[in-house]
């Protein structure tokens, strides 16, 4: 079904196909038996040159590939994204950057084109040089068995301990033209960007030039992954790729207007519908938690309490346990280090407001329970200082979670 978000032509829809929804792309999943099962690198080319962008961790402790692809992202042109997963080649020195240009030079040697051109990615155990030898056959394999039908393959192969593959894509019209948006994406722990996510690779059809695609890019981070937290820790290696191949034919995007405002409003739309699953799947995770924030000082204050909030453990598990424990929220803002009076201050669970203005209310225990036993539930405060706003998209803490990262390097 058709969507209108406003601002010009910016009518879409979603579509299927995921990261090869848009045209010009072909991609591939395969195992390599980097990790214990299941595929682990993933091939993406585009038939021809790409304008490309991408956005890293602010981590200080950079991962080997994010150190090399920032050096050719930063040229704006690329054809090729090789990724694996099972090990993050991290804090491995100067041989790890050794092998991530490696995987480039592989990558490229396979498809037919630059090492240059090749952006590159590793997720999972930090602190391990790469299995060179499974790193080659892997996308010596992938890129035969490159093709338009392994959407669903290539979704998988970023995967470490997320429960399903994120995919997404919608379709709009640019100058007459049908231009797609699709991507896919990883992370279930580890999360709390501040800046895209784990992975997430996004591949367009459009004709864009480089400016125009770094400030769309950024922008949509702002608004999903930025707005992203399932345990308030950051990754070494946070990695967001775009790839704009031209091949829509539109006229090419050069400044802003009607056109750039569809693209944006699309490009938004699937890096929410990213994000939204990353916290649905937070390791453990039994529920996504939407954490709104409204009438803090400024948007810069609204969105520092939500992540205050989203990010309490205490607050996480109260909500594991649909406990409508608003003591622990007010707590959680309170020392969020922004403005805040608690007698200004309201507080709700879904349609259950359980502080108002600072005075606790008799409220329906047993309702604000209900609710915050569903799959996705909503946590409102409204602080009474001024027009700032945000939301923060976040899951609930669990004792799988504890398991899972226990277990995580064994």
């Amino acid at each position: 079904m058709a969507k209108d978000r406003g601002g010009g032509n910016s009518a879409f829809h979603e579509v299927t196909g995921g990261v090869l929804a848009p045209a010009g792309f072909a991609a591939a999943g395969v195992r390599a038996g980097i990790k214990r099962q299941g595929r682990d690198i993933a091939l993406i080319v585009s038939e021809v040159p790409a304008t490309a962008a991408a956005i890293f961790t602010t981590n200080r402790a950079q991962a080997a590939p994010v150190q090399v692809s920032r050096e050719t992202a930063a040229g704006g042109r690329a054809r090729a994204i090789v990724a694996n997963s099972g090990n993050a080649n991290a804090c491995t020195g100067e041989g790890g950057l050794e092998d991530a240009r490696r995987m480039a030079a592989i990558t490229a040697e396979q498809a037919g084109i630059d090492p240059g051109e090749v952006l590159v990615a590793s997720t999972g155990v930090i602190g391990h040089r790469l299995p060179m030898e499974k790193i080659a056959s892997g996308i010596a394999e992938a890129a035969r068995h490159l093709g338009r039908e392994n959407a669903e393959a290539v979704a998988e192969a970023i995967m470490t301990t997320d429960t399903f593959a994120k995919s997404a894509a919608v379709a709009f019209e640019v100058g007459g033209r049908t231009v797609t948006v699709g991507g896919i994406a990883k992370g279930a722990g580890m999360i709390c960007p501040q800046m895209a996510t784990m992975f997430c690779f996004v591949t367009t059809d459009l004709a864009i030039s480089a400016p125009m695609l770094r400030s769309a890019l950024r922008k949509a981070a702002d608004q999903s992954f930025n707005c992203l937290t399932v345990d308030g820790d950051m990754s070494t290696n946070d990695t967001m790729f775009i790839l704009a191949n031209g091949q829509a034919g539109n006229p090419a995007i050069e400044a802003e207007g009607p056109e750039m405002e569809s693209f944006q409003t699309a490009l938004d739309d699937v890096c929410l519908k990213l994000a939204r699953m990353m916290a649905r799947d937070g390791e453990g995770a039994t529920k996504l938690v939407v954490v709104e924030v409204e009438g803090a000082a400024d948007n810069r204050e609204a969105r520092q309490a939500a992540m205050t909030i989203a990010n309490s453990p205490l607050v996480k598990t109260a909500l594991f346990g649909c406990d409508p424990n608003w003591g622990r929220v007010v707590a959680a803002a309170g020392r969020a280090g922004i403005a805040f009076e608690v007698e200004k201050t309201t507080v709700r669970f879904g349609p259950v407001t359980v502080m108002e203005k600072g005075t606790p209310l008799a409220f329906d225990a047993e309702a604000a329970r209900a609710y915050l036993d569903k799959e996705e539930v909503a946590l409102r405060v409204e602080m009474g200082l001024g027009a700032g706003r945000a939301t923060v998209y976040t899951c609930d803490l669990t004792y799988d979670y504890i398991k899972v990262n226990a277990e995580y390097h064994t």
